[in-house]
């Protein structure tokens, strides 16, 4: 079965979650190789309307794809760790 073909039908949208979870998903996708439109498009089924913007999901797509490996953020020069 093709992925670009399939449906997305979850069965309990997630109505509380961290953005690291979001950006978990995104690594994951990353990982099997999904295109960043189709992470957006998967993710928004998934998150709806507090989906991260599309931009930021390619940007952290991008970043994996860098060689990041952490999807907390870095700490800022000032804050305590």
């Amino acid at each position: 079965m093709s992925l670009r073909n399939s449906s997305y039908n979850m069965v309990a949208p997630l109505s509380t979650y961290t953005m690291e979870e979001e950006r978990s998903v995104i690594r994951f996708l990353w990982s099997e190789g999904v295109k960043h439109s189709e992470m957006y498009r998967r993710m928004k089924v998934q998150y709806g309307d507090s989906c991260l913007r599309q931009g930021r999901v390619y940007e952290w797509a991008e970043r994996f794809q860098n060689g990041r490996q952490k999807v907390s953020d870095e700490n800022r020069s000032g804050e305590s760790s």
